[in-house]
């Protein structure tokens, strides 16, 4: 099982806690772990489509996975997942 980094914005959907323990051997298979387990955290992350929106950034042990292998990006029962969805606005 690897650990799955969960940000402030995410945390309500998944009952206020900071980091879930998810089966999954790739980050898309931990992803579909947690929708599983936590439905409205896909509405958070996912398009209509199905497909992750843009602002949502993955990392495996702090590497980007759109460096890496994207959603087939192997994950192992060591590694840290982080979900980081980017931050808008600024001053203006």
């Amino acid at each position: 099982m690897s650990t799955v980094r969960i940000p402030p914005v995410l945390r309500p959907a998944v009952g206020g806690v900071r980091e879930l323990t998810v089966d999954g051997g790739t980050v898309g298979e931990v992803l579909e772990a947690i929708y599983a387990e936590h439905p409205a955290v896909r509405q958070q992350l996912v398009t209509e489509e199905g497909e992750l929106h843009r602002f949502v950034n993955l990392y495996v042990n702090d590497e980007d996975v759109r460096m890496l292998e994207w959603l087939d990006t192997p994950v192992g029962e060591r590694d840290t997942v982080l979900i980081l969805p980017a931050m808008a606005g600024g001053a203006g």
